[in-house]
């Protein structure tokens, strides 16, 4: 028992500076999860139609969200290491890269969405609904998507900031730039959606709007505050004398990143086409998913900055070296991840009665998102451990075995499960959601003897430079 408690038990110091790597992390995401939940409650008090149509296209911003971090994670990799190793210009090389993948990322994102907004809106209306209701939603949709595709671009740089901001231990940045960003979105969204404050009335087009401010201020605050602290962010100084990267730090992270990149992309465009499976089941099951991913987004922001952090604390053991300490604080992270989740799971329950009362909505939709927030309750502990495990792996660069871990799994497993039951069987939804969710269960597994095989021990920048 003594032995146990010391390999996944750390003292007072561990945890202290876990937490202090974390809860800026967690304060941030939970700030813009907030933001993000009181938006969707203002868009839920126009009725369904708007609603679902703005989830529709915000299915749509999620993969472009996802493949960006993806695309500055392959390099956050190497910037966490050369952090660790103390080569600032190294770091500053993985910053130039991200700067560059995001915006050509971005740029294809935004043009896909502007010329092919109706189609892809359309893939999410079932025919069994009627046509009033069919046209409204893709009417409040296209409003939406022709807005919030600009948002997309402070969102991208920004989050080419803030991962270079993270790896450099300056964790509460991010969280700054959030928290300047936070009064600002909900003013917008309370003026804009329903005209008040002296403001026009936009609905749905006010949302959009509001979101697009917040995202430039929140990107403006990290960048103002980087350049005007190269001392506490070395890598920053001359990041725009030129553009200049060395080839072998090009393709190393091309080389390491590119199945990070094509795994956020396809596991978030698996996430969508799950979505898209469920919205076969009419246009009350897009509102009810729609308002339980709302709450559970916002529970949910715990395991997963755990294993942001997760991604930080053993990359930058492992650029050090030190492949033994890495090992150890792995497995300690892995288990303080899966109490926390444990915890907030238990407190996600009853919220999971109230919140879709928030809703104007009908209460069918209501019942279906409080059944579907329980089940993820049920579920989040799941989440958090493979969530930990696609961290661990990415820390050493074994990103071939995050692709076949995260995108395999959704691809073969996951999502033939969510249209075979969706479109080729009458089960009841609630049935259907329990049995989609817990595919999870096959992850769990799989990522148990991955994360034990210790494949993943791998200092990247030892021998460079």
């Amino acid at each position: 028992m003594s032995s146990l408690r010391h390999k996944y038990i750390g003292d007072k110091a561990f945890y202290k500076h876990v937490l202090y790597m974390v809860i800026p992390m967690i304060l941030q995401n939970l700030v813009t999860n907030f933001v993000s939940m009181v938006d969707n409650i203002m868009v839920g008090q126009l009725g369904t139609a708007p609603m679902s149509g703005v989830s529709i296209v915000n299915q749509f911003v999620f993969v472009a969200n996802i493949t960006v971090f993806g695309a500055v994670s392959g390099a956050s990799i190497y910037g966490t290491q050369y952090f660790g190793k103390g080569d600032h210009e190294g770091q500053k090389f993985t910053f130039r890269f991200r700067l560059i993948a995001v915006l050509i990322i971005i740029g294809i994102f935004a043009v896909v969405f502007v010329e092919l907004q109706e189609p892809l809106i359309r893939l999410f209306l079932s025919k069994d609904d009627s046509i009033e209701m069919i046209e409204s939603t893709l009417g409040f949709g296209r409003d939406y998507m022709g807005i919030i595709v600009l948002s997309l671009f402070p969102f991208g740089i920004g989050q080419a900031y803030a991962s270079t901001i993270r790896e450099s231990g300056e964790t509460n940045i991010p969280m700054v730039a959030a928290f300047s960003a936070v009064g600002v979105n909900l003013l917008l969204d309370y003026g804009l959606i329903f005209g008040k404050l002296g403001m026009p009335e936009m609905g749905v087009k006010g949302a959009a709007i509001a979101t697009v401010i917040a995202k430039l201020i929140e990107a403006a605050v990290m960048i103002i505050w980087t350049h005007t602290h190269l001392k506490r962010m070395p890598s920053a100084a001359g990041l725009y004398r030129g553009f200049y990267i060395p080839r072998e730090v090009i393709g190393n992270i091309i080389k390491t990143g590119t199945p990070l990149l094509l795994n956020e992309f396809l596991w978030s465009f698996g996430m969508a086409v799950v979505a898209q499976c469920y919205s076969a089941r009419g246009i009350d099951v897009v509102a009810a998913r729609n308002i339980a991913n709302t709450l559970t987004n916002l529970f949910n922001v715990i395991f997963i900055q755990m294993g942001g952090c997760i991604g930080i604390l053993v990359g930058m053991e492992l650029g050090s070296g030190d492949l033994k300490r890495a090992k150890d604080v792995d497995n300690k992270m892995i288990v303080f991840s899966l109490a926390l989740t444990i915890i907030i799971a238990m407190a996600m329950v009853p919220v999971g009665y109230a919140f879709p009362m928030m809703y104007k909505t009908e209460p069918v939709v209501r019942s279906l998102a409080t059944y579907y927030i329980l089940i993820s309750a049920l579920a989040m502990p799941m989440w958090s451990f493979t969530n930990a495990v696609y961290f661990t792996l990415r820390s050493g660069g074994k990103t071939l075995l995050t692709f076949i871990f995260d995108m395999g799994l959704t691809w073969t497993v996951m999502i033939p499960t969510a249209w075979f039951l969706c479109y080729k069987t009458n089960m009841d939804i609630h049935l259907v959601i329990v049995l989609v969710m817990f595919t999870e269960m096959i992850k769990v597994i799989i990522g148990f003897f991955m994360v034990k095989s210790n494949l993943w021990l791998n200092d990247l920048v030892g021998d460079e430079r």
